[in-house]
């Protein structure tokens, strides 16, 4: 399996990006598609999961900012981050959760200027 992200970048305080990782491989019709993020010194934290049923989760603090969504045809989940905050600056990680086995992508960098 394997998974490649688009989208990180330089935004100011108060804008947007929109995140995409696309999945390639044998990983069948059922599988939690998700965002993590690692920022400076910190441990890798949750952002948001989609099942492939459209069911959602998010971390707290993106609630209401953030919203996760994914193309079950194209085995590709988006993540729209909306009113960024410097706090979110991180490495974003894609993953796919098949149950037993977790893939991730390699990350793409996201740095929000105050």
């Amino acid at each position: 399996v394997r998974l490649v992200e688009s989208g990180g970048g330089l935004v100011q305080a108060g804008g947007s990006l929109r995140l995409s990782c696309a999945a390639s491989g044998r990983i069948g019709s059922r599988y939690v598609m998700g965002w993590h993020r690692q920022g400076p010194g910190k441990q890798r934290d949750l952002v948001a999961t989609i099942t492939s049923g459209g069911s959602t989760n998010y971390l707290d603090s993106v609630k209401g900012r953030f919203a996760i969504s994914r193309d079950n045809a194209k085995n590709t989940v988006y993540l729209q981050m909306n009113s960024l905050k410097p706090e979110d600056t991180a490495v974003y990680y894609c993953n796919v959760d098949l149950g037993l086995t977790h893939y991730w992508g390699k990350g793409t960098q996201v740095t929000v200027s105050s």
